[in-house]
C-alpha cells in the first residue's frame, strides 16, 4: 500500500487532534445498584444545613424504619409517611447520603424511576465538597421544590465564576453569576426545557436518565425522559457499558463552559449527595405560591399521608472517568 501524502497526513493529524479535544471517551469505574448503595454511601445523621423540617437519620435507623430499601435492582430513599409530628419535636424522618468516593473530571449517569413527589418537598441529587462549601463549588443535577417543574440544574461557587458566551444547550438560563453570596443563594441556573424532568410528570412517565459531565472545559447536565427514543444506548445500558462517548449524546440540557469561570479553580473534589428535605430555605420560602395547603411546617407536621409518594427509586448510578 502506498504511503499517504504528507499533506493528507497533516490533515489527518489535525482531525485526530480535534477529536481528542472535542470527543470525550470515559471508562466505567463505579456501578452502584441495589444494596451497593449501602457500601457506596455514608448516611449523614446531621442537622439539615438548609433548615428544613426534617430529621436525617443514620443508616441502621433508615433501614429499621423502612426509609431505605434495596433489592437486586432497586434502591428506595424516602421520608416518613406514617407519623404525626410533635410541633416542638424533631422534624419528619428523612435521609441524606454522601458518596464515600470523590470525583473531579467524570461522568455520572443516574437511572431514576421515581423522585419524591409531595408538597413541602425539596429533593436533590448534587455534587459538592461539604468541608469547603461554597468555596469548593456545587453542581445541582436534579433539584426543585413543591412539585413545581421543571428541573433546575445549577452551579454555586464563591466570587469570580460567571457563565458567558455561547452556550449550546436546550434549557433556559436563569442567571449567569454563579456566586451564591451575590445572587442570594440562587447561583447560575438553567431550567430544563421539559416538564417531564421533575415532579409528578417525571414520575408519571416512569422517570428517566440524568447525567452530569464535568471537565476543566465545561460542566454539562443531560436529561432523557424514560420514553425518549433518542437516549443513547450507552446511557440506557450504563451498567453494562464499559465505555461512554459523550460527544455522541447530542445537545445537553444545561451547559456551563469555562469561558469566564475557571472550573479547576472553583470546583474541588466532589462527593455525590442525595437527600430529601422538607420546607427549609427554598421550599418553605416559596410554599405559599405553590398551591399547596396550610403552611409548609403545619403540612409536614400534620399530614403524613401527604408523603406517601415522597421517595426516590434509583435503578442505578454509574460513574465513568
Amino acid at each position: 500500500m502506498a504511503p499517504l501524502p504528507s499533506s493528507l497526513l497533516a490533515a489527518t493529524g489535525v482531525i485526530l487532534m480535534a477529536l481528542s479535544v472535542n470527543g470525550a471517551s470515559y471508562s466505567k469505574t463505579d456501578t452502584i445498584v441495589g444494596s451497593d448503595f449501602y457500601s457506596a454511601f455514608n448516611f449523614e445523621n446531621i442537622p439539615d444545613p438548609t433548615h428544613g423540617r426534617v430529621n436525617y437519620v443514620d443508616g441502621p435507623t433508615a433501614q429499621a424504619r423502612n426509609l431505605t430499601f434495596a433489592s437486586h435492582d432497586t434502591f428506595i430513599l424516602r421520608a416518613d409517611h406514617t407519623n404525626v409530628l410533635d410541633p416542638n419535636g424533631p422534624g419528619r424522618d428523612s435521609v441524606r447520603i454522601r458518596s464515600n468516593k470523590v470525583f473531579t473530571s467524570h461522568v455520572a449517569v443516574f437511572n431514576i424511576r421515581h423522585m419524591p413527589e409531595a408538597c413541602a418537598s425539596w429533593p436533590a441529587v448534587w455534587e459538592t465538597n461539604e468541608s469547603t462549601w461554597p468555596n469548593g463549588g456545587e453542581i445541582d443535577i436534579l433539584e426543585g421544590v413543591n412539585n413545581q417543574p421543571p428541573n433546575a440544574a445549577v452551579l454555586h461557587t464563591n466570587a469570580g465564576c460567571t457563565i458567558s458566551g455561547s452556550r449550546p444547550m436546550t434549557g433556559v438560563s436563569t442567571g449567569d453569576n454563579c456566586d451564591g453570596d451575590a445572587t442570594g443563594g440562587a447561583g447560575c441556573g438553567v431550567h430544563v426545557a421539559d416538564d417531564r424532568s421533575y415532579g409528578p410528570a417525571f414520575n408519571a412517565n416512569g422517570g428517566g436518565w440524568y447525567a452530569v459531565e464535568r471537565t476543566n472545559e465545561a460542566i454539562k447536565v443531560f436529561f432523557w425522559p424514560r420514553d425518549d427514543p433518542t437516549v443513547p444506548s450507552e446511557v440506557s445500558g450504563a451498567t453494562t457499558s464499559s465505555q461512554i462517548h459523550t460527544e455522541t449524546w447530542g445537545t445537553p440540557s444545561a451547559a456551563f463552559p469555562n469561558t469566564s469561570c475557571n472550573i479547576e479553580e472553583h470546583f474541588d473534589e466532589h462527593n455525590i449527595i442525595i437527600n430529601l428535605t422538607l420546607c427549609g430555605d427554598w421550599a418553605g420560602n416559596v410554599y405559599q405560591f405553590s398551591g399547596c395547603p396550610s403552611t409548609c411546617v403545619d403540612f409536614v407536621n400534620n399530614s403524613p399521608e401527604g408523603f406517601v409518594d415522597a421517595f426516590f427509586d434509583f435503578a442505578s448510578i454509574t460513574v465513568f472517568q
